[in-house]
């Protein structure tokens, strides 16, 4: 099934940035229905430090399915949690019978919209993954800041308490979220990852640590761009003190590495709407943004 699966062995795993942190949820929406409210066996898509994580404090009847193996018959349902980096998902969407393609279970860093519709596959649970995880088999950092002590990793759909029973068992914390409440989660985490990797790139791939500590004035009116356009695409908005909360999160992975990657389903998707803004000959919604690819050669 996986011969297009990037191997996870040299992935580095910064999942998180954005679920506004809603310490209670002030929508009606904010709780997704679901049948499932404890863990069940699932077929875990990728052997690297999330694979290994979610087999480790899962049930003995899951199946960890690698590159090149062929896609199982058993466990017959459940979630198919895909633990991949985002160029493979076209293929894992393929190889997966498509009578199973509606348990599919995505928690890749980006937006991930346009892919999951042109798939079939918007009503899919996704997950808003605030785990670090720095090397295989090592104890994860799970997302808990001062802000947010019920933690920030979210989850949205049929399975998505069935993810949350089994993050439990390994002490880790997941919210179910749903309509507005999931969107603005999600673009706070996307704001966290494209804001970050850019300073931190822009400043010569200093750590994330190193962003939140000296380079705050340079980050605080790009997030405040990048919030205001995604509230205005997704037609959200998102509590007050998300960059507070995003310095938090940033002050809990302060090792990890900054980079501009994975262009497509990350920075790309502001680029998008800055390009749209111009066309229409409106201005650049995020023109720092837009300022900070060009330095970066990501766009001309």
């Amino acid at each position: 099934m996986l011969a297009l699966l990037s191997s996870l062995a040299g992935t580095t795993y910064l999942l998180g940035v954005t679920p506004p942190l809603f310490a209670a949820s002030t929508s009606s929406s904010s709780r997704a229905p679901s049948p499932v409210c404890s863990d069940v066996p699932a077929i875990i898509v990728g052997g690297g430090r999330i694979g290994s994580l979610l087999a480790e404090i899962g049930i003995p009847d899951d199946v960890v399915l690698k590159r090149d193996e062929p896609f199982p018959a058993t466990p017959a349902e459940g979630p198919i949690y895909i633990c991949t980096r985002n160029d493979a998902l076209q293929g894992i969407v393929d190889a997966t019978p498509p009578e199973r393609r509606a348990d599919l279970v995505f928690m890749q860093n980006g937006m991930l919209g346009s892919f999951l519709d042109d798939n079939g596959l918007s009503a899919n649970t996704q997950v808003l993954l605030y785990l670090a995880v720095s090397k295989l088999g090592e104890k994860p950092i799970d997302g808990v800041t001062e802000f947010n002590p019920d933690g920030l990793t979210a989850a949205t759909g049929k399975w998505a308490d069935a993810f949350s029973a089994r993050l439990a068992k390994g002490g880790l914390k997941c919210r179910s979220l749903a309509g507005d409440d999931y969107k603005a989660a999600m673009l706070e985490k996307h704001v966290w990852i494209c804001s970050f990797m850019m300073v931190g790139a822009l400043n010569g791939g200093i750590t994330v640590g190193e962003v939140g500590e000296s380079h705050t004035e340079q980050m605080e009116p790009l997030v405040a761009e990048l919030c205001a356009s995604g509230e205005a695409a997704l037609g959200v908005k998102l509590p007050s003190g998300a960059f507070d909360r995003l310095l938090a999160y940033g002050r809990s992975v302060a090792h990890f590495p900054t980079a501009v990657k994975e262009f497509g389903w990350r920075n790309g998707w502001f680029y998008e709407l800055t390009k749209k803004a111009l066309e229409s000959g409106a201005a650049d919604p995020t023109p720092l943004h837009t300022a900070g690819l060009k330095e970066l050669g990501q766009i001309e």
